[in-house]
């Protein structure tokens, strides 16, 4: 996997040209690598080891606090001290101003070595970077930058039992505490009450304290709820009092552990209902001004969610690795013709039968594609940060739309690739004796964190495509063009390139014929088979850029992401016909489809 990596961030995304730019000026080449070293060991040394401790030994809440492995203890502390909680954050505030694409970069070898056991460290960082964009100067010094330094956790706290992913119908109530709430130093002041479902991180005792990051209405006039979105304000909620200086006051705050959650997998992360205002109503600081709450989220959700895909991707990753392995090791069947009806003559290893060989090309496709993918957002991030105007601009819109791709994308062919995993290592693949089926199993959830494919295909078809007259999908044609241009000037790529254009003319067609029906609901009722076709296409050009990237290398490395390329090409783009298909002709049939036929 690190060759890979390097081979991404140095040969094709040129991450060593972000040290010209004034907030990187500090870093270079060594300096990233030394992080991306440094992290490697932590993750082999602090978390792989104990992944499967993480799972089998499942939080326990005894009925006064919840208990996790001390492994667990251990690699979350080590990660904190590594200082990359704060990676991309100013020096000022004890960061290392690393770009976001380094800091993605060295969080891959965290998913990979325990998905679960990471969790709390990038729902701590998420949290603590919204804070940095939307908290007050008080509120980013007390809350984020403790949060940085490891000694206070994070959640984000959305859900309820009653709402789900259907966040304007939230009940948490938040009223003003007192008359004189707009005072407080850290921030106006108020007590929630209501319930909060599936809150990740949601109580433990790894840090000190837990800084939720919680979803709420404040009641008008007449103390009704205000409906729709526009209603939802943020406020920041400690598990432990704190004063004006960051101190614990020891007081313990009105929110309180009602059960958890025993999941699939992600088992190493606890996952809690909590219930907010018990006794009174949980104290709690507004970030920003009311009813901005779901902005100054999404601030948050967007940031996970390329982080979500990371992390599919890695679990992905760490199947196809040791599915690789074992079909290298294991000894099954004889070759064809008539040497192999030879009862005596040796067996071979499973990795020469061309099943097999498909099944491991089909998970280096995907894992490999979608590990460039999420690369290349992150570095997305960091262009519309430091860039150039223009750029900047381009930048932002190029991750409006792909960011329900980089989400989606390899939490949905990821998880596959963790299937074939499973199945090549047969019926060994189901037992625990193998860790192909924790990952599987861990993988499974990443295509609800984050919102489920049906919100990415809304978000994308309904919102993302449509935006700005379609400024973001012409900005991703238009990368997407020149890299079919760059493929025309060389014959051992031409093909590939001539069959990523037409597959981005019938994106485009599909497109159109989905929204010229001037009906909403007929041209959104297929906005999962467009997400995914829309995945495919893009996954097609990130194969068809890094191969433009390998110049004339015809090393084993080249030749094999020549051949994930291929069989991307070759068996994945083609299934972008059917998807298409009921796009762009509206397919009415889920639509139209009645309960009682069920």
């Amino acid at each position: 996997m690190r060759q890979t990596l390097d081979f991404f961030l140095n040969d094709w995304l040129r991450v060593q040209t972000l040290t010209q730019r004034e907030r990187f000026a500090e870093h270079s080449a060594e300096t990233f690598a030394a992080v991306l070293d440094t992290c490697e060991k932590i993750a082999a040394d602090k978390f792989a080891p104990f992944n499967r401790i993480s799972d089998v030994e499942e939080p326990r809440f005894d009925g006064e606090r919840v208990h996790l492995p001390a492994s667990t203890q251990a690699a979350v502390k080590a990660y904190a001290e590594s200082g990359m909680l704060a990676a991309a954050q100013d020096y000022a505030v004890g960061g290392m101003q690393l770009p976001c694409v380094i800091e993605m970069a060295a969080n891959a070898f965290f998913s990979k070595a325990s998905v679960s056991m990471g969790a709390y460290a990038m729902l701590t960082s998420g949290n603590a970077n919204l804070l940095m964009a939307h908290g007050t100067p008080q509120q980013r010094e007390v809350f984020a930058k403790n949060e940085f330094a490891g000694r206070w956790f994070g959640t984000m706290c959305l859900s309820e039992p009653q709402a789900g992913s259907s966040l304007s119908d939230i009940a948490t109530r938040a009223l003003a505490d007192g008359a004189d709430f707009e005072s407080d130093p850290l921030g106006p002041r108020y007590r929630l009450t209501g319930n909060k479902m599936w809150i990740s991180a949601g109580e433990h005792e790894l840090s000190e304290n837990i800084i939720h990051l919680v979803l709420a209405k404040i009641p008008d006039a007449q103390g009704k709820l205000v409906p729709g979105a526009r209603g939802i304000s943020l406020f920041i909620v400690p598990k432990h009092c704190v004063d004006a200086n960051g101190r614990l006051t020891g007081q313990r705050n009105d929110v309180s552990l009602a059960g958890l959650n025993h999941k699939l997998g992600f088992r190493g992360t606890t996952n809690c209902l909590l219930n907010f205002g018990e006794k009174g109503g949980a104290i709690g600081y507004r970030v920003g001004a009311p009813g901005e709450g779901l902005a100054c989220m999404f601030h948050m959700m967007n940031e996970a969610r390329i982080g979500v895909g990371l992390g599919a991707v890695m679990l992905g990753y760490a199947g196809y690795e040791a599915s690789l392995a074992y079909a290298r090791q294991r000894p099954q069947g004889r070759a064809m013709g008539p040497s192999g009806k030879d009862a005596s003559s040796p067996q071979r290893p499973i990795i020469e039968h061309a099943d097999v060989k498909r099944m491991l090309l089909a998970q280096k496709s995907y894992v490999e594609g979608g590990l460039a993918l999420a690369l290349f957002c992150a570095s997305l991030v960091d262009e519309q940060h430091t860039g150039e105007a223009a750029a900047a601009a381009q930048a932002k819109l190029l991750l409006e739309v792909l960011t329900p791709i980089v989400k989606s994308w390899p939490s949905e062919w990821c998880v596959e690739a963790n299937s074939l995993a499973i199945q090549v290592l047969g019926g060994y693949g189901y037992t625990r004796d193998f860790p192909v089926e924790q990952y599987w199993r861990d993988n499974r959830l990443n295509m609800i964190h984050e919102g489920t494919h049906g919100i990415q295909g809304l978000d994308l078809l309904g919102r993302k495509v449509t935006m700005q007259g379609g400024q973001a999908l012409l900005a991703l044609a238009g990368r997407i063009n020149t890299t079919v241009e760059r493929a025309q000037q060389d014959e051992r790529w031409m093909g590939l390139g001539h069959e990523l254009a037409a597959a981005l003319v019938q994106l485009g067609g599909a497109t159109k014929k989905a929204w010229s029906s001037g009906n909403p609901e007929a041209a959104l009722a297929n906005a999962t088979p467009y997400l995914q076709a829309f995945g495919h296409v893009v996954l097609a050009w990130i194969w068809l850029d890094v191969l433009l990237s390998l110049g004339g290398r015809e090393d084993d490395f080249a030749q094999g992401k020549q051949a994930a390329a291929r069989y991307f090409y070759a068996y994945e783009l083609p299934k972008i016909n059917a998807w298409l298909a009921v796009v762009a002709r509206c397919e009415p049939l889920c639509r139209e489809t009645k309960d009682e036929w069920f």
